[in-house]
C-alpha cells in the first residue's frame, strides 16, 4: 500500500499545555519514506527530531522526544491526529518546544490535516506495518498491557479513578480514520483541581485553563460540559494512538491497556519493536544445514524462529507421520521418542553456540556433553508443532550449559538441563 502525506502546508497557533509558551505549528508535506518528524524552527540549524520511541524520554504526564534544548514536549495529541488520519510522512514544524494544546483534544489537528488534503504518494517507499506474530504482555507500575496479533489496530482501554464522575470506565475501538475522527479525536485531556498546585510547582501545566482541559473538583466537572459521559477513557485511548505512533509504522495489533500511561505505552512500543526484531531473525533449513553437521533422518530442527546471540533461541520441529522413527515407535500408536525430543533441543542449542561464535566456529562442531533433570510431561504426536525453547544458563570457555523446554500448543512436553562443548572437528 502506498504511503500518505498531505497535499499542502497548514498551520495552527496557540499556547503549550505544560511550558505555557506560544507556539505556531505547521504541518508540511514530506517525501515518501521520510516518516513523521518534528522540526524546531526556533533553534539554530533548525534541527529535526524523528517521532520514534527510541527518541522518547520516559515521563508520566506527557510524551517528550529528544533531550533539552533540542526536544519537543507533549506531542501525543498531535501524533494521535497524524496516526489516526493514516498519515505516514509529515514534517511538523514548531517555533517553540511544545505544540499548542488547542482545546485539549486532537480535533483541531485533525481538522487542519483534513483541510490540507491527505494524499497518497505515487510509487516510492511502501507503507510499513508493525505486526506481531505472538502475544506480548508488559507491566509498568499500575499500567498493564497485553498485545495480540490482529489485522488492524484495535484498542481496549480501561481506567479507574476514585472520582464520582469517572470511576471505572472502559472502551473498545477499532481505529480507522473514520472511527478516530468520530469517536476519539474530540476527547479532551483532563485534570483535577487538587493536583494543580503540585504540578505547577514542578513546572508543569503552565498553559492549562478551563478552555483547554476538562477540570474536575471533588464533586464534578467545572467550567464546561462533557462531550461524552466516558470522555475520560476516550482521551486515554487517544493518548494510546499518539504514543503508538512512535512505532514509526502502522500498528496492526489488538492492544488491551489497563490504566495506560505515556511512559508505559512508550515502553510497550519499544518492547513490540524488540519482539519483532527477534521474530524476524528466522533461520530456514538451508541455513541450518550450513551450521549443523546433522542430516536426514537425524536433523531434527526445521527452522529457527527467534535467536538472541549468546542468550536464547527458539527452534521448530514439525512432527509428521512420515518421520522414520514412527515405523517402530510405536506401530499403530506413533509417539516421538523422548530421547529425540532432547536431541532436537540439543541441536537447537548448537545453532545458538555457532551463531554466537560467528566466524570463529569455522571447522568446529558442537558436541553434547551431559544431561540432567529430564522430565517428559506429555507425548509428542504426528501433526504436532514442537517448539524448542533453549536458554543459556552459563558458559565457560567452550563449554555451555542450557535449560531447554519442548513445547506443544503452549504446554511443556519435555524439559531438561544439558551441556555442550564446541571444539575442533
Amino acid at each position: 500500500m502506498n504511503r500518505r502525506t498531505i497535499a499542502r502546508p497548514v498551520s495552527l497557533q496557540g499556547i503549550g499545555l505544560h511550558l505555557g509558551a506560544e507556539c505556531r505549528l505547521s504541518f508540511r508535506p514530506a517525501v515518501s519514506g521520510a516518516g513523521i518528524f518534528f522540526r524546531r524552527a526556533d533553534l539554530a540549524d533548525r534541527p529535526t527530531i524523528p517521532a520514534l520511541a527510541e527518541r522518547a524520554v520516559l515521563s508520566e504526564r506527557q510524551t517528550q522526544l529528544g533531550e533539552d534544548p533540542v526536544a519537543v514536549h507533549t506531542v501525543e495529541h498531535v501524533l494521535a491526529a497524524v496516526a489516526g488520519t493514516g498519515i505516514d510522512d509529515l514534517e511538523i514544524e514548531l517555533d517553540a518546544a511544545e505544540p499548542p494544546i488547542m482545546d485539549g483534544s486532537s480535533a483541531p489537528f485533525v481538522e487542519a490535516l483534513l483541510s490540507a488534503g491527505i494524499v497518497e504518494h505515487n510509487g516510492g517507499v511502501k507503507a510499513t506495518y508493525l505486526t506481531l506474530r505472538r502475544p506480548l504482555r508488559l507491566v509498568d507500575g499500575e499500567s498493564v498491557y497485553e498485545v495480540h496479533p490482529a489485522p488492524d489496530l484495535e484498542l481496549q482501554v480501561s481506567i479507574d479513578f476514585p472520582h464520582p464522575v469517572i470511576g471505572l470506565q472502559s472502551g473498545c475501538y477499532r481505529v480507522t480514520r473514520e472511527s478516530f475522527v468520530r469517536d476519539l479525536a474530540p476527547a479532551r485531556t483532563f485534570g483535577f483541581v487538587n493536583e494543580v498546585e503540585a504540578l505547577r510547582a514542578k513546572g508543569l501545566i503552565r498553559g492549562a485553563s478551563l478552555d483547554n482541559a476538562v477540570v474536575l473538583d471533588d464533586t464534578g466537572v467545572i467550567g464546561s460540559a462533557l462531550r461524552w459521559p466516558d470522555e475520560f477513557v476516550r482521551h486515554k485511548a487517544l493518548d494510546c494512538v499518539g504514543d503508538l505512533a512512535l512505532a514509526g509504522a502502522r500498528v496492526r495489533a489488538r492492544v488491551t491497556a489497563v490504566k495506560p500511561s505515556h511512559r508505559g505505552t512508550v515502553k510497550l512500543v519499544r518492547a513490540m519493536k524488540e519482539a519483532i526484531a527477534k521474530e524476524s531473525t528466522v533461520i530456514e533449513i538451508d541455513q541450518i544445514m550450513k551450521v549443523l553437521a546433522h542430516r536426514y533422518p537425524f536433523l531434527l530442527v526445521d527452522r529457527i524462529l527467534e535467536i538472541e546471540d549468546g542468550k536464547r533461541i527458539v527452534g521448530l520441529k514439525n512432527v509428521t507421520i512420515n518421520e522414520p522413527f514412527f515405523q517402530g515407535h510405536f506401530p499403530g500408536h506413533p509417539i516421538m521418542p523422548g530421547v529425540l525430543i532432547i536431541e532436537a533441543m540439543a541441536q537447537t542449542a548448537a545453532v545458538l553456540v555457532v551463531a554466537t561464535f560467528g566466524g570463529e566456529s569455522e571447522g568446529k562442531l558442537v558436541y553434547f556433553m551431559s544431561i540432567d533433570g529430564v522430565r517428559f510431561r506429555r507425548p509428542v504426536l504426528p501433526g504436532d508443532r514442537l517448539e524448542l525453547h533453549v536458554k543459556k544458563v552459563q558458559n565457560r570457555g567452550n563449554v555451555w550449559k542450557f535449560d531447554g523446554k519442548a513445547i506443544v500448543d503452549g504446554k511443556v512436553a519435555a524439559q531438561a538441563t544439558f551441556a555442550a562443548m564446541i571444539r575442533d572437528k
